[in-house]
């Protein structure tokens, strides 16, 4: 693979790769889930094929991470389902989790020639969560659960989400057909301890953040399918898939293997316990008996 240079806020330069036919570079994203399945397929490439692999991480966002693979200068990525709606190319308007998968199957195949994988288990999206004791109180299972005491509940949510049209408030309102007492806007980062501390009752937050554990929220299922799905799949590249065969079974070692709690749990490790990516990855694949 050949050396390349992209702004990533701050510069980052990709190790030689694929093109001595010897090492598969692996690309992740800032956050932390995304660096530990990029170090688990690290660790299983080195051991279970002849080929070496190269993780770059923290790259700015999921464009990035296209462009790197389409420029040769990345062979496996980390991609969530509901990339498909960011104008990459024509897709249907749907929250069904099974028709977003397959557009992104299809869609990344046709266009941009990478072999999109089934999910890892897991999804990445936006979610309703509040603390336990007021889900206890209330008997708060599903965001429908909330309706009949909404007139009475804050809402804390990041700052553009007030905003947007497609997938912000107006249009929750329209389609849960209810609202809250007060909405508090605040950087996404703030939710948790924000709801934690009694500041306000319910947030919109990140499914897989390790403060749902640390902060002990409760999240409530989107049982009206409000948010877009984000289903987690590895994504390589064709190319890469027909010099390097040996790779399809390796990539599909994880698929199925985590559910939000099983990473998030990984992401607290790393986040909260403050443990290494690397670390944290090949124990995990350890313990599932996937390494010696």
């Amino acid at each position: 693979m050949k050396k390349s240079i992209l702004p990533l806020g701050a510069v980052l330069v990709f190790a030689a790769g694929c093109g001595g036919g010897d090492t598969i570079e692996i690309g992740a994203q800032t956050y932390t889930e995304t660096k530990i399945i990029a170090y688990m397929n690290e660790a299983l490439i080195e051991a279970h094929t002849d080929l070496s692999a190269d993780v770059t991480p923290d790259i700015s966002a999921s464009p990035m991470v296209i462009s790197a693979l389409e420029e040769d200068e990345l062979d496996i990525g980390l991609l969530y389902s509901g990339e498909v709606f960011n104008n990459h190319f024509e897709v249907e308007e749907t929250n069904d989790p099974d028709a977003v998968l397959q557009m992104a199957k299809e869609g990344f195949d046709e266009h941009f020639n990478f072999r999109w994988f089934d999910p890892l288990g897991f999804e990445n999206t936006y979610i309703m969560t509040v603390r336990a004791e007021l889900a206890d109180e209330y008997g708060l299972e599903t965001v429908s659960d909330v309706e009949a005491v909404a007139d009475e509940l804050s809402l804390g949510v990041d700052t553009t989400w007030l905003e947007r049209d497609v997938d912000g408030y107006q249009s929750f309102v329209d389609h849960y057909g209810f609202s809250f007492a007060n909405t508090n806007s605040m950087d996404i980062n703030l939710v948790y301890s924000a709801v934690a501390n009694e500041e306000v009752d319910i947030v919109l937050a990140y499914s897989t953040d390790p403060r749902l554990i640390e902060y002990d929220l409760v999240t409530l299922e989107d049982d009206q399918q409000f948010f877009p799905p984000f289903d987690a799949s590895i994504v390589a590249k064709n190319e890469t898939l027909e010099e390097y065969p040996e790779l399809e079974e390796v990539l599909n070692t994880l698929t199925g293997m985590f559910d939000e709690q099983a990473i998030t749990e990984l992401s607290y490790e790393v986040d909260i316990n403050n443990r290494s990516e690397r670390d944290v990855a090949r124990e995990y694949l350890e313990e599932q008996g996937l390494l010696d």
